[in-house]
């Protein structure tokens, strides 16, 4: 990476720096969110080790007293986005939305430590107790019934917020009279096209409504919730959450930890056989309501390396259908198959790549053995930002940066595989 990006992608995580935690990008989206914040963390690893455990700290500040993590904490009231702390109504101290987010938090912390010294290590060690509760708050919350696999509650606790994945669960979704007219701050800062409809925000805004109105009581919102769907990229990170898990455990002589992980792995791993699509050739999405299978693979479909998860065939299939999607695009990885007709390269999650999961996949790819791939994936990722900057997402077929400017995840995964090289 030319040094000047490596600079240009530091200041944009001094930019975004509000004290303690970053927002990903000014204006659109101008709180502290979960995944985004622990990706900030690897990039400032790169240049500044205490500021990148605070980012850590200051997220798991907000954790709730059942070990939740949320995915959004409002450490400040901001009139630019919507739906803020009024409409989530978590009665937490600070006040945060009402579900999750992909539990990537172990792996990072597993990797600041592995590439730092005491101070990392000791760091390490006092998050681990809030670790053990959120690994067990997505195991018990998530999957109550213990079959292997967790739901997810809302596609915002995918992060793919819009993902042709959450169709199927969506479309069953019957938005109430009395939700109202409620108002779009997103679309105020970023071109509607490239973001999700108002017909899929009113859903959004359903599911939330039911949250706040169980006093989000999760049992109740997995059993009985409008959506309640088997995301991969969620199942995948968890997976490698609870191996990374299992390591600190290791660090930290804490063999109980190991074994209660290791127990949550092997479910998952036969748990997953039950979202494996032969027709599209991977693990896709899957309704639990329903049971009803996603048509297409996705970037989290490709996770599976990244999680250790599926039989020799299946990731020989799998990696198969992954080479012939990348053969249909001048950058990977797409966030929906461009092969499916309901890809959309420039719409969020419908088509665009996205620099951390191509970061999650990378990784996976390159620890079973396909180095070809990996390095395809973190070249177009570094190519990407070299031709259109720092942007939050890009088009597959083109490159054009899309969504949020100058965003906090995109320079710290460019950091991150810059320390690397």
């Amino acid at each position: 990476m030319p040094k000047n990006l490596k600079e240009q992608a530091k200041a944009i995580l001094r930019d975004n720096d509000r004290g303690g935690y970053t927002v990903p990008t000014a204006r659109l989206y101008p709180y502290q969110w979960n995944w985004d914040s622990v990706f900030a963390a690897l990039g400032f690893a790169t240049f500044d080790r205490n500021r990148a455990w605070e980012e850590i700290e200051t997220l798991f500040s907000g954790q709730w007293d059942d070990g939740m993590l949320p995915h959004i904490i409002f450490h400040k009231t901001d009139p630019d986005y919507f739906p803020g702390p009024e409409l989530w109504q978590s009665n937490t101290v600070p006040p945060t939305s009402g579900h999750s987010q992909p539990p990537v938090a172990a792996s990072a912390i597993l990797s600041l430590m592995q590439t730092g010294g005491a101070m990392d290590r000791a760091r390490a060690k006092a998050l681990l107790p809030k670790l053990i509760g959120y690994h067990r708050w997505f195991h018990h919350f998530r999957d109550p019934d213990d079959t292997g696999v967790v739901g997810i509650i809302h596609p915002w606790e995918s992060g793919r917020d819009n993902c042709p994945d959450w169709d199927v669960g969506m479309n069953a979704i019957a938005v109430p009279d009395d939700l109202g007219d409620l108002p779009r701050r997103d679309i105020t800062h970023v071109d509607p096209s490239e973001r999700p409809t108002a017909e899929q925000y009113n859903r959004y805004l359903t599911i939330v409504k039911f949250g706040h109105d169980c006093h989000w009581d999760h049992l109740e919102i997995a059993r009985n919730g409008p959506f309640f769907m088997v995301d991969p990229c969620v199942q995948f990170a968890l997976m490698r959450a609870d191996h990374d898990l299992a390591q600190l455990a290791d660090e930290f002589g804490a063999p109980g930890i190991r074994n209660e992980a290791e127990t949550w792995i092997k479910r998952a791993k036969a748990g997953c056989s039950s979202f494996w699509s032969e027709e599209a050739g991977g693990f896709v999405a899957k309704d639990l309501r329903s049971g009803t299978l996603s048509t297409a693979l996705t970037n989290a479909s490709a996770m599976a390396f990244y999680a250790d998860a599926g039989t020799d065939e299946q990731r020989r299939r799998l990696l198969s259908e992954i080479t012939a999607i990348l053969d249909e695009c001048v950058f990977g990885f797409p966030s929906w198959d461009p092969r499916d007709s309901r890809f959309e390269s420039r719409r969020y999650w419908r088509g665009p790549i996205w620099s951390v999961v191509n970061y999650m996949i990378a990784i996976g790819l390159a620890e079973q053995g396909h180095a070809a791939l990996s390095d395809r994936l973190r070249d177009d990722t570094s190519r990407v930002v070299e031709q259109s900057g720092f942007y939050e997402y890009f088009d597959p077929l083109t490159g054009e940066g899309l969504g949020g400017k100058l965003f906090t995840w995109t320079a710290a995964i460019h950091l991150a595989w810059a320390d690397k090289a």
